[in-house]
């Protein structure tokens, strides 16, 4: 049996960033990665010439990737990647924070009953901006060396921290879902839609308005989101690292601390990050850990708090290689944009409408397909370009478009029990080009090239992330199992697993790029430090 320092389960951003600290650390480690490929949902693929992002459309820097980049002296071009917001046909490009201004205006076009309400909304989401850049307004301290940086320590971060306290003790008031808290500004649930509805479900009110500092903060690496996985992956191996694809741990025994993949091998470890579905690892573990009676309570007791808690919402995407050239596309669309073709609102539409007295979604296929059409009709589309960055990464005079939007993952799966999910994945991609055709891309329908779709099931199969999830744990349940207090952000990867730490999209909520790789870090910085 080989033994590593460390084994690494899984290789999304968390765990790739835990393996390039600990491999700079000459420590000896294997990364596991049960996908053909490394990077989870940052990853790109290619599709005849076309490339695609397949997890996330870009990234938020939020001082800890750029941070994170430089200490580990790893080279990236990165593109500037700005966020259109369009309803209906009312569009902005937001380029700096008097973008919020013309997002008041624009929002006042769109609902002149309610100009009041508008301005009060606008003057929230300004406070709320005001805050995120006291959170974000230098590089995380977690990616500084105080030996090396101490005159900038104390010049700058010591004063921060007391305005991180404040600001974070500010921000985290405001803990009621995104929809709850917009109730207290407007009675016009449209309006709080158009403004709301692209979050997950029960997004907290600050993390919901963040984003409007956020999208300023937008970057994309040239070559597509999976560079930044490649170069992290490239980084491990030449520090001596090993990373296996392909390769699934299906049984960790904390007590010898070792672990079984699905081929039947084995490999011992001196600690264990465990950087993938939590779910997994609590079913993975063969036996339970028994050391004290103290371990086995906290133990048993976290177990349940996972098996018990959701995972957060899923996507339903298109990849679309359409024969229109990138600029002439991008001259309506830009880089990036979510975008809402109506006003109406997903109120107009709850999953009630089809689901049965005791929860189960409807039998009736015709039930289902009225009620997604006009959930297609008015949901909101996050909308991206890759050649709109980087022009090489689409054939010349031909465009990729990625098209997204939440959707339901026991829905899916309900239709998938049915024999229905071929034609569900037809519907949706015929109705979601036919709307985009009708109200944003004037004669996109006849220039289709191919079109590729991505369920909720799709990124289950592909991750073994629970339920489809792309940010862990979902805001709707009232406790969630993992911390969820900026401040204590340090004890986020810890388990009351002896040996086994934690990190990425399940070890934080909220989640995201940014966490991930930060509880990725806090993982490494686990195992360089202990003795």
């Amino acid at each position: 049996m080989v033994t590593y320092d460390a084994i690494i389960v899984g290789s999304g951003i968390a765990g790739l960033t835990s393996g390039a600290y600990l491999a700079r650390a000459n420590k000896k480690i294997l990364i596991c990665e049960q996908a053909e490929k490394v990077g989870g949902l940052v990853n790109s693929f290619t599709q005849d010439g076309f490339l695609f992002d397949g997890g996330i459309r870009a990234m938020e820097n939020s001082g800890i990737v750029f941070p994170m980049l430089r200490q580990l002296d790893i080279p990236i071009e990165f593109h500037k990647s700005p966020v259109s917001i369009r309803v209906r046909d009312q569009v902005i490009r937001l380029t700096g924070k008097e973008s919020l201004d013309e997002y008041g205006k624009m929002l006042g076009k769109l609902f002149p009953e309610n100009l009041s309400d508008i301005a009060a909304i606008v003057e929230e989401i300004r406070k709320v901006m005001g805050y995120m850049d006291v959170l974000y307004g230098i590089d995380n301290p977690y990616f500084l060396d105080v030996k090396k940086d101490r005159k900038y320590f104390l010049k700058e971060v010591i004063p921060w921290l007391f305005r991180y306290g404040r600001n974070i003790r500010q921000a985290t008031k405001l803990k009621d879902p995104i929809q709850n808290h917009l109730r207290r500004f407007t009675r016009n649930q449209a309006l709080i839609d158009v403004i709301a509805q692209h979050f997950f479900r029960g997004t907290p009110a600050f993390f919901a308005l963040s984003y409007f500092s956020l999208y300023l903060d937008y970057y994309y690496p040239r070559g597509g989101m999976g560079t930044l996985a490649d170069v992290l992956v490239r980084d491990i191996l030449a520090h001596g690292g090993e990373v296996a694809t392909r390769t699934e741990v299906v049984t960790v025994d904390p007590q010898n601390r070792n672990i079984e993949t699905s081929d039947g091998k084995r490999y011992s470890y001196g600690s264990l990050i465990w950087a993938a579905d939590s779910k997994s690892l609590y079913r993975s573990l063969r036996p339970e850990p028994s050391q004290s009676e103290s371990i086995k309570s906290e133990f048993t007791d976290q177990k349940q708090r996972v098996e018990k808690s959701n995972p957060g919402d899923s996507v339903h995407s298109l990849f679309v290689s359409v024969d229109l050239p990138a600029d002439q596309i991008g001259k309506i669309v830009g880089a990036h944009m979510f975008f809402t073709p109506s006003l109406i609102g997903l109120s107009a539409s709850p999953l009630s409408l089809i689901q049965t007295p005791d929860g189960n979604f409807t039998d009736s296929q015709s039930d289902l397909q009225r009620w997604m059409l006009t959930y297609l009709e008015n949901t909101t589309y996050e909308i991206s370009i890759p050649a709109m960055r980087y022009s090489e990464l689409a054939p010349q005079g031909k465009t990729g478009i990625i098209v997204s939007t939440l959707v339901d993952y026991s829905l899916v799966s309900h239709i998938a029990r049915h024999q229905w999910y071929e034609d569900y994945k037809r519907f949706c991609e015929n109705h979601i080009i036919e709307i985009l055709d009708r109200t944003l891309i004037p004669g996109l329908k006849a220039k289709i090239i191919d079109v590729i779709s991505a369920t909720p099931l799709s990124i289950e199969k592909w991750t073994k992330n629970a339920g489809g999830a792309i940010t862990g744990w979902s805001f709707t349940d009232s406790k969630r199992p993992v911390l969820d207090g900026f401040q204590k952000i340090a004890k986020a990867v810890n388990t009351p697993i002896p040996g086994i730490l934690q990190a990425g999209q399940w070890s934080f909520s909220p989640s995201g790029l940014p966490v991930s790789i930060l509880t990725g870090k806090l993982a490494a910085d686990h195992i360089i430090k202990r003795k």
